[in-house]
């Protein structure tokens, strides 16, 4: 399987454990709310949800097209009118994917899909994937470090500007992770509600005041 047909994977069973979908509120889902696929085509999705059932992790249920999708698509047929629901066997697929943190968990375009859903992680498992985004992103920032230092020179004031750039967004995001990791350490999301600064849009992590969240999912590489 590609790195990119397994985070589709994985984002589909995740959001499908949260509820029933149409393939249409699928689609919705994975572009407003995933922002790695925010370029995205049902060509690309049908096909996953076909793997899906077949492998016998979602079954096809008969459903009204949603409220809101475009007349295109409910003149579809049969696509707007298929709701899919994960079996148990889908949702110890999921369970499987949650608790894995090899390397693929902390890459660009995996990490962004995989912080999405650390609501459901287990705490152990969140602090594997904080720490080796970290140290992915401490690795890329020494050889952008090194690379400029060799290429200074060569280099006109706006490519220059660029790389300081893109080594600025590294480093930003480097800061973000440390505050997270110290969160977590310090068991903050264990403590009661009313002792926490929180809301609901920050799945219970405390609000860092003054600050920037980065978008996981941009390619700060390039």
């Amino acid at each position: 399987m590609s790195r990119r047909s397994g985070v589709l994977e994985f984002a589909v069973l995740g959001l499908l454990r949260e509820s029933p979908m149409h393939g249409y509120e699928l689609r919705k889902r994975l572009n407003t709310s995933l922002g790695v696929f925010r370029a995205f085509s049902y060509g690309t999705l049908y096909p996953c949800l076909k793997t899906l059932v077949a492998n016998g992790w979602l079954i096809e249920e008969p459903g009204s097209a949603p409220k809101d999708a475009p007349p295109a698509a409910t003149l579809a047929g049969r696509r707007a009118k298929i709701v899919y629901r994960l079996t148990a066997e889908g949702k110890e697929r999921f369970e499987e994917l949650l608790s894995q943190t090899g390397p693929d968990a902390w890459e660009d375009e995996h990490f962004g899909v995989r912080f999405a859903f650390f609501g459901q992680t287990s705490r152990d498992v969140r602090m594997r994937v904080l720490e080796g985004r970290r140290s992915r992103l401490e690795e890329r920032l020494d050889k952008m470090r090194a690379s400029l230092a060799r290429t200074r020179e060569r280099l006109d004031d706006y490519t220059l500007e660029l790389q300081r750039h893109g080594m600025e967004s590294v480093e930003r995001e480097v800061r973000w992770l440390n505050e997270l990791i110290e969160s977590e350490r310090a068991g903050r999301d264990q403590r009661r509600p009313a002792e926490q600064d929180t809301s609901e849009d920050t799945g219970g992590l405390p609000r860092h005041r003054g600050s920037t969240r980065p978008d996981p999912s941009d390619d700060t590489d390039k």
